[in-house]
């Protein structure tokens, strides 16, 4: 695991610095060492004390205090070149936290995560590397499937847990035009997301919130910018009697309440899913990191919930091939949230809500089909069920109608802005015919 963990590691100074005692139990053998002897060196000790990965971990750390990011890639001369004392006495420093089995991100007090350099420290959850997986996913649907999720470009998003701000950070550093609110219990993950966010230069588009998703309290302050796009979460989800088989670096150093799902992983991904109709927008979407045994038991749970309006429209499995990722989509209208007039005008602060009242469909009679005007494809079916009541963007190529007792949705051939142009020139062509 720890392979997997270390691909991206970044240096800069580590944040244990290289104060040393004079108890070095496993310095190496006297004489000029070089790099490449100086790993196989360590390679051995942490092999003999049964640390994972015992030559990635001696190799990143020999690199990070070369100043590189991975032993690979240091210059071919600084394989063979000795090292200097103060090099040697900083890489025993940092190899005895190894033999500690204190992670290695920590040790060096950084990773790369979507090729961002983050501050790591302890007890903050480390960012995993199937997480990024679900960050792509996240990406595609967005930059590819505007109509999927609910938003094109520049959506808001609602991260639960955001740990040191790798999902968040990742996401506004991809969507140049995007805003996150980024909630988590812990003041340490705060603090590092606040810290990551500024070393980052992101902190203007970012709300960093201090929120438990388990309480009671009011959830209406994280809708300050409106209801969001999209929720991503990876979100604690071990089984409660998994988590005393975890490795030690994991039991040691990180936070237990950003691993313990409870009995069936399920305690926070519930949460999260109760919470989420009252932040969403119409059609937004939720994506989550979870068990592989999730899938089935999320499924059976949102059909015991029909009132939350969610369904599970994809799963993802991991490049391990376990099912890891889900989406949930919502429909229907916002439950109870205070910024929420459906069918009616949404408030003009809500980013990317445009509204086309009924007036812009005078004439129509409620028997014929919508006519094929710009972006107004015809439709498969009459509109005999009652009068057009409304018509909104849902985003710039999903809109929806109500007819009646029906809700349409449907895509439209043309971004909204141009489809807005065409409707008011053939109204004004309209009005001058009249003239």
């Amino acid at each position: 695991m720890l392979r997997a963990l270390l691909s991206g590691l970044g240096w800069r100074k580590g944040i244990w610095g290289c104060a040393f005692s004079s108890w070095q139990p496993h310095q190496p053998p006297a004489g000029l060492l070089s790099a490449t002897e100086v790993v196989s060196h360590w390679t051995s000790v942490f092999e003999e004390k049964g640390i994972p990965e015992a030559r990635e971990s001696s190799e990143y750390i020999v690199a990070h205090v070369l100043g590189a990011k991975t032993f690979q890639s240091l210059r071919p001369g600084l394989w063979t070149q000795p090292l200097t004392p103060w090099q040697l006495q900083c890489i025993q420093e940092l190899g005895s936290y190894r033999l500690q089995r204190m992670p290695v991100q920590y040790i060096l007090g950084e990773w790369d995560f979507q090729g961002l350099n983050l501050k790591m420290a302890p007890p903050v959850f480390i960012p995993r590397p199937e997480t990024e997986e679900l960050v792509e996913w996240v990406l595609e649907e967005v930059t590819q499937g505007p109509r999927v999720v609910g938003a094109e470009s520049s959506p808001l998003i609602l991260e639960v847990g955001c740990g040191s701000g790798a999902i968040s950070l990742s996401l506004l550093s991809r969507l140049p035009q995007s805003r996150v609110i980024a909630v988590d219990k812990g003041e340490a993950a705060i603090c590092l997301t606040h810290e990551n966010a500024q070393r980052l230069q992101l902190q203007d588009r970012i709300q960093i919130v201090p929120f438990d998703v388990t309480s009671v309290e009011s959830w209406a302050h994280l809708l300050s910018w409106g209801p969001v796009d999209l929720v991503v979460s990876n979100p604690p989800y071990v089984f409660h009697r998994d988590m005393e088989k975890l490795a030690p670096e994991i039991l040691r150093y990180e936070d237990p309440v950003a691993l313990d799902g409870g009995e069936e992983g399920m305690d926070i991904i519930t949460h999260i899913l109760a919470l989420a109709p009252q932040l969403l927008k119409d059609s937004g979407s939720i994506f989550l990191e979870v068990d592989p045994q999730h899938p089935e038991l999320v499924g059976s749970w949102l059909q015991s919930q029909p009132d939350l309006s969610l369904n599970l429209v994809a799963m993802r499995r991991d490049f391990c091939g376990r099912p890891r990722f889900l989406h949930i989509r919502r429909s229907g209208p916002q439950c109870g949230s205070p910024v929420d007039a459906w069918p009616g005008r949404q408030p003009a602060r809500v980013p990317g809500w445009h509204f086309y009242q009924e007036c812009y469909l005078e004439g129509v009679e409620k028997t014929e089909t919508l006519p094929q005007v710009g972006c107004f494809s015809q439709l498969p079916m009459t509109l005999s069920m009652g009068p057009i009541l409304l018509l909104y963007w849902i985003d710039c190529r999903t809109l929806v109608l109500t007819v009646g007792p029906l809700v349409l949705e449907y895509e439209g051939k043309m971004d909204r802005d141009t489809a807005h142009q065409e409707l008011m020139a053939k109204r004004r062509t309209e009005e001058l015919g009249r003239l």
